[in-house]
């Protein structure tokens, strides 16, 4: 052979084994290398690469043959399953900007809506109150069903997925309106019926408010028949509790009664103790909690991680107060005879209602944050200790007189808890997490209320603050109490986890620059380190900034497959 013809040859063995190595690269849509999995199952992590395509996880493990049209190096990073925000208020945040800003900036891939009440079944009623209530954020109600609502979102674009509860005060509302009574059997089987009409939607479950008028009006013997109206369905109770004060012990016996009767899983809301006298009530609280669990009951909850909440300034008050409505209350709180009533009962502890006037420890415990009158919006981060000085009243007075000029029930920050209970809570391996805020950006429509700063901090915050820095708990169990464990409780498949054919909502941050920024004096202020965020496959977040993309879903729970045919 000569030496031209060896060198053909040789050219073309080359020539072929090249063609044979490009004929086994795979390719996918994303790569991400070198990352340090997370999958979500609380395992030990694991340094490999993982592949997306289309929606979906299609491999991870050490992928030298794989190719992406994107490829991302994810060296010194965590790559984790997107997170699970169990409670926010993002209702009406992502009709206003779809982006959801201060979420995504932090990894949450799922928002949960739907404490106490939620933004459907709605009747004609519903919607003229419901359209009366608008404050900064103005929008057309498109919608009548859960359902619709939730399609709504999606239609519009949404970055991040989006479920729902049904709140247990919605069909309460729309079957009886807000007066303080039992339903008949009758409207108690109509209430019953829009629960299963919202779990045949995709409802999660039903959710209640027990503080919050109406819903506070619910017995235990109401809210039982609901549930077992959402466990016919696979579904869930959860709940903020009927007191989380002097008496939290009773509260939690309630949930658990509930659960055990409805023969239903069963969860509690930002898990808490309020006001100081009450602070050791928690370990009673989770000693209930860790008895009926042990007892084979599915009692699971989640937090915040701060030590402040917040609700509205109505809460000051007896529930009675709103008995009928906000026009009722607005009525009573112009009444001489009925203002003096109300003022005395704010200063007196009761085992009827917990009384976050006094939770709070005293007026400079309680921070207003937003108002709906342009001409209060200047109070907007002041105690109510201050406002009251400065109009020279009692804070009594000065709760009743702000709510009638607001015309509403005014964003209120309660500083009512124990950071060293907020600890206690995140070690324990059936909570997981929540902002109870709406999702925001700092600008536009959003910058003219203060929100607590756990809309913008509350998952950086844990992972930052109370696993790196203070080491609760390791990361690979903060990151399942932030992905699977909720999946898991609310039943939703194929997400939570890092595992091949899951819905590719990815997350990749630094562990060691993760960062909440948000005070409650400058509250809107994004959080920092996160650095991708995939939702179904798509980047929503590119080195720290978000894309535009939009490409949420609706998220749906068991009872959506138990649905009729059309």
């Amino acid at each position: 052979m000569t030496t031209t013809t060896r060198a053909a040859v040789l050219a073309m063995a080359l020539g072929l084994l090249l063609a044979a190595g490009c004929a086994t690269r795979t390719e996918y849509d994303v790569v991400l290398r070198n990352g340090t999995i997370y999958d979500g199952s609380g395992a030990a992590p694991l340094q490999a690469d993982l592949a997306i395509r289309g929606d979906s996880i299609a491999a991870i493990g050490a992928l030298k043959n794989a190719r992406g049209k994107m490829d991302i190096d994810a060296r010194g990073m965590a790559v984790a399953p997107g997170f699970v925000n169990m409670m926010c208020w993002a209702n009406e945040s992502l009709i206003a900007d779809g982006r959801s800003q201060s979420d995504i900036r932090q990894g949450v891939t799922l928002e949960i809506l739907g404490e106490g009440d939620s933004m459907g079944p709605l009747n004609e009623a519903m919607k003229k109150e419901m359209a009366a209530r608008q404050d900064d954020i103005k929008y057309a109600i498109e919608w009548t069903s859960l359902g619709e609502y939730l399609e709504h979102l999606a239609k519009r674009g949404v970055s991040p997925n989006v479920a729902s509860f049904i709140g247990a005060a919605t069909p309460r509302i729309h079957v009886i309106g807000y007066q303080d009574r039992a339903p008949t059997p009758q409207e108690l089987d109509k209430m019953r019926e829009l629960v299963r009409q919202a779990m045949k939607e995709g409802a999660l479950g039903v959710a209640s408010a027990l503080i919050y008028p109406p819903g506070s009006f619910a017995k235990t013997e109401e809210l039982i028949a609901l549930a077992k109206a959402a466990a016919e369905y696979d579904g869930m109770y959860i709940s903020h509790l009927r007191n989380e004060g002097s008496r939290l012990p009773e509260a939690v016996d309630e949930l658990l009664r509930i659960a055990r009767e409805a023969k239903v899983r069963a969860e509690i809301y930002h898990l808490k103790a309020s006001g100081k006298s009450n602070w050791t009530k928690m370990d009673q609280a989770i000693a209930k909690v860790e008895q009926a669990r042990a007892q084979g009951l599915r009692i699971t909850a989640d937090m915040y991680t701060y030590p402040a909440g917040a609700t509205g300034l109505t809460s000051t008050m007896p529930p009675w107060v709103q008995e009928g409505g906000f026009e009722a209350m607005l009525k009573r709180l112009k009444e001489p005879a009925t203002r003096k009533r109300i003022a005395a009962e704010m200063r007196r502890e009761s085992k009827e209602w917990e009384n976050m006037y006094l939770g709070a420890g005293s007026p400079d415990g309680i921070l207003l944050v937003g108002f709906k009158n342009e001409k209060l919006k200047p109070l907007t981060g002041k105690t109510l200790a201050e406002v009251a000085r400065m109009r020279g009243k009692p804070p009594e007075e000065t709760v009743m007189d702000l709510i009638v000029e607001d015309e509403s029930q005014i964003s209120t920050i309660y500083f009512t808890q124990s950071e060293d209970n907020v600890r206690k809570n995140v070690a324990l391996p059936w909570v997981s997490f929540c902002s109870d805020a709406a999702s925001l950006a700092p600008e536009g429509a959003f910058l003219k209320s203060n929100p607590h700063p756990r809309a913008y901090g509350s998952f950086a915050r844990l992972l930052a603050r109370y696993v790196r820095d203070q080491k609760l708990v390791p990361l690979q169990e903060a990151i399942r109490k932030l992905a699977a464990l909720p999946a898991e409780n609310l039943k939703i498949e194929r997400r939570g986890r890092l595992k091949e054919g899951y819905f590719a909502d990815v997350v990749v941050f630094d562990p060691a620059r993760i960062q909440d920024h948000a005070t409650y004096e400058k509250p809107h202020q994004y959080s920092t380190g996160v650095v991708h965020v995939f939702v179904n496959g798509v980047q929503v977040l590119k080195e720290g900034e978000h894309t535009g993309a939009k490409p949420g879903r609706v998220v749906r729970g068991p009872g959506w497959a138990k649905r009729q045919p059309l």
